[in-house]
């Protein structure tokens, strides 16, 4: 189970677990939140392909492939080119295709922080990315969580090693895809 210590003080828990098919086959995952170890919501119904992504994608932005070469701290280094872009957002869905509780997503941020000049220097600017995750119950309540890329990529990995271990091993990454967050770049 995979969590976020959130800037509130609560604990987001992150579960996936097996979608089955009719004959009871696990093909994909769901993810169960839980704030401070109380049902909090379920979603991101089929996620786990896009999660494995994520993943592989935080994984060489931290190495400073693609457009994150631009940013000196490989825990500013995240996937996508849009400078504060959202990296997902999971709800939840019944069958119906209705919109129910529960909402986990994850936008990036940049924030200018100000560093004091030390011995009659100027201070400068400068400017770092995080990852924002935010959870949103059903009764609307929400968490948040702020990542580096270096907490944001344990996490992710996490929930990937998690979900295929609940798969029964299955790989989640069934197809190359490309475009930002992706193994293939172009």
């Amino acid at each position: 189970m995979g969590g976020l210590r959130c800037v509130d003080g609560s604990y987001l828990s992150v579960t996936p677990v097996a979608c089955t098919d009719s004959v009871g086959t696990p093909y994909e995952v769901t993810l169960e939140l839980h704030r401070d170890g109380t049902p909090y919501g379920s979603v991101g119904e089929r996620c786990g392909w896009l999660l494995a992504r994520l993943a592989r994608g935080v994984d060489e932005a931290r190495q400073g492939q693609g457009e994150a070469r631009r940013w000196a701290d490989p825990d500013d280094r995240f996937p996508g080119e849009e400078p504060d872009g959202e990296l997902f957002t999971f709800r939840y869905r019944s069958r119906t295709c209705l919109v129910g509780g529960g909402e986990l997503s994850c936008r990036l941020r940049t924030i200018p922080l100000w560093v004091p000049g030390r011995r009659g220097r100027r201070g400068e600017w400068r400017l770092t990315r995080r990852a924002y995750v935010e959870a949103w119950s059903t009764t609307g309540v929400g968490m948040r969580a702020v990542l580096t890329s270096a907490e944001l990529s344990a996490f992710v990995r996490g929930l990937v090693e998690e979900a295929e271990g609940c798969l029964k091993g299955r790989d989640l990454v069934r197809n190359p895809v490309r475009g930002p967050g992706t193994a293939e770049t172009r």
